[in-house]
């Protein structure tokens, strides 16, 4: 009877294993699906802020402001300091979402629309896919590669079509973004495995204020500054809102479902920053965004059920 007993007693202990894991799983894509959401504000946001700050102040004083609200949430959680051997991991974010995505990303908006640069940096799911696969050695699926090739296709497209065909320095800038944003978005999901989430960018922010803090300096003394309540807004959105706590949920989400299937859940987001670059600064939506819409969405399903 007791041999009995235990061998039913397993198959419960393996569904409710499999039951917690897939609840994990399910609040980790919600976690990372709030993150992508945060971001897709970002754009307008900027593009708010640029209206009452210049380009490096914007992203001097927004680094700023997000590291006195992260350090403060560290000193009052009483966490103590990384250990050494994460520091240069944590370098390689505050390099890249820190201070790298925002400068470049700002400094093309000056030139080219919210709509415009939403779709370009739609290529950022696959190139933080690729990225992965070779700092953290993730073997994705083939149909998890078609999908995402697909996806980064139509994207591709919509800004050709866009575009007219020709680049301009916006877009350089932009794909730069892209290369430094993927580094620190890998960077970040392999550190929030080990540490939480809020902690990796927490201290990837106190870790910059060395430079961001001269630079702020500088850049306030020769760039002037008109307080509205659009550039406010978007300098307190961009720094709160889109540099700590949208990073925050998103890397928990990528630590809960992985770096890959947690970055094609930004297929999405230059559609939600097309819908906020209407609503938000009056811009004209394309007519071929449903069209990418629905195409894009399409990748997105496939990417999430795909196994890696």
């Amino acid at each position: 009877m007791r041999a009995q007993s235990s061998a039913t007693a397993s198959p419960r202990i393996a569904v409710g294993a499999s039951s917690a894991k897939t609840g994990s799983g399910s609040f980790g894509t919600v976690q990372a699906a709030l993150g992508v959401v945060a971001f897709s504000l970002t754009f307008p946001a900027t593009a708010w802020g640029l209206e009452g700050f210049g380009p490096w102040s914007l992203i001097a004083v927004r680094s700023i402001l997000a590291a006195v609200v992260a350090g403060s949430c560290l000193l009052v959680a009483g966490v103590t300091p990384p250990e050494r051997r994460h520091w240069l991991g944590l370098g390689v974010v505050g390099a890249g979402v820190v201070l790298g995505f925002p400068l470049l990303t700002t400094l093309a908006l000056q030139t080219s629309t919210t709509a415009h640069a939403a779709v370009v940096v739609g290529l950022l799911p696959l190139t933080t896919a690729l990225l992965s696969a070779l700092r953290v050695g993730t073997r994705p699926s083939r149909t998890f590669w078609i999908a995402a090739l697909a996806g980064a296709a139509a994207v591709i497209a919509f800004t050709v079509q866009q575009s007219g065909g020709a680049l301009t320095t916006a877009d350089a800038y932009l794909f730069g973004a892209l290369l430094v944003c993927a580094a620190g978005y890998t960077e970040g999901g392999r550190l929030a495995r080990e540490m939480p989430g809020w902690q990796v960018i927490g201290w990837a922010l106190v870790l910059c204020l060395p430079l961001t803090v001269p630079m702020a300096a500088v850049a306030l003394s020769y760039e002037p500054v008109h307080l509205t309540a659009h550039s406010v807004t978007g300098l307190l959105w961009v720094a709160i809102g889109s540099q700590f706590l949208g990073l925050v949920v998103w890397y928990r989400g990528m630590a809960a479902i992985g770096i890959p299937k947690a970055s094609q859940l930004q297929l999405a987001q230059p559609l939600l920053t097309l819908v906020w670059s209407v609503l938000l600064l009056g811009e004209h939506l394309p007519v071929a965004a449903p069209l990418t819409a629905a195409a894009v969405l399409v990748c997105i399903a496939v990417t999430q059920r795909a196994r890696g």
